[in-house]
């Protein structure tokens, strides 16, 4: 009989592979959150304060650092909390509220990609009808559209999660995760993974699918086109490509890691494809849309 018991907190076990590497490790995440907060809120100040940069691919970009400063934010405070801690126990409470927030960052990522190749695709394929399709509006609309779906979708996943009676408390990893939770259960598990799957797949694969079909589009349309007009394509959408890739890659490698046996790992190794979800994208968003499009370098620099 398994001893099922409910733990009012969780240990998160794998900072004590660290070691000395804690206070140097410390002192260099905080550099990097300090370096993702300030170059988003860059982007984004700029983008809100600018009145020709009010279009709808902008608000995407916008919209974009916003969930890149939510995102590290839910999650860089606690785990600098935790490098400088001996002891790192997080309550149940606070456990599914950091799933929540990184698990809805993670989640809003995707779908506003999927969203701003919508927009390129109406851009590329039909601009004599874009600036009545895709108006500032109806952008917000879009981009609230892109929140809300995942919003719902992991809120019923989260309180499944946190209904299971537990057998454990230990959650190799340096953040709270719901896969590592749901393995914990002492009980069939069915329902959790039946609503993860159908998450995913809403989330993941169906923003995935879409992003491909409109660039499949966008390149039968210019396939025959000048190069002039290529080039142009190209340079619009390369900045979208680039973070859609990454984040993509990101994506994938956090879910089949979630399913592998960490503990096997090494932890150096482990850590790092931890922290790839809740780091490379916040970090190379800003970089990516801040110094590729023009107008907002530009703007930034002149406001520096």
């Amino acid at each position: 009989m398994p001893n099922l018991t409910l733990h009012p907190y969780f240990n998160l076990t794998l900072f004590m592979n660290i070691g000395p590497y804690r206070y140097p490790a410390l002192a260099s995440c905080l550099l990097l959150y300090v370096f993702i907060v300030c170059a988003n809120w860059a982007v984004l100040v700029t983008i809100c304060r600018e009145k020709t940069l009010h279009e709808p691919m902008y608000v995407f970009v916008a919209c974009l650092c916003f969930n890149a400063l939510y995102g590290s934010t839910s999650f860089f405070p606690r785990f600098l909390l935790d490098l400088a801690s001996d002891v790192h126990l997080i309550s149940r409470a606070a456990c599914f509220t950091q799933i929540y927030l990184i698990y809805t960052y993670g989640a809003n990522e995707m779908t506003m990609l999927c969203v701003m190749a919508y927009d390129r695709y109406l851009a590329v394929c039909h601009p004599l009808h874009y600036h009545t399709r895709m108006t500032v509006k109806k952008a917000l609309s879009l981009v609230g559209l892109a929140w809300l779906i995942p919003a719902i979708f992991l809120t019923m996943a989260i309180y499944l999660s946190a209904m299971l009676p537990l057998c454990g408390n230990e959650i190799y990893k340096v953040f709270c995760a719901n896969w590592n939770v749901v393995k914990l259960s002492c009980v069939s598990t069915v329902v959790n993974n039946v609503v993860g799957m159908f998450m995913s797949i809403s989330t993941i694969f169906l923003p995935l699918t879409f992003v491909l079909y409109t660039y499949t589009r966008i390149i039968r349309t210019t396939w025959r086109c000048s190069d002039k007009f290529k080039g142009r394509v190209f340079q619009s959408c390369l900045p979208h490509m680039i973070s859609f890739v990454i984040y993509s890659c990101i994506a994938f490698c956090d879910i089949a890691l979630s399913r592998q046996n960490v503990k096997e790992m090494n932890a150096f190794v482990a850590i790092i494809l931890s922290l790839e979800f809740v780091v490379i994208p916040p970090l190379l968003n800003p970089l990516v849309y801040g110094m590729k499009l023009s107008c907002i370098r530009k703007h930034i620099f002149k406001m520096v």
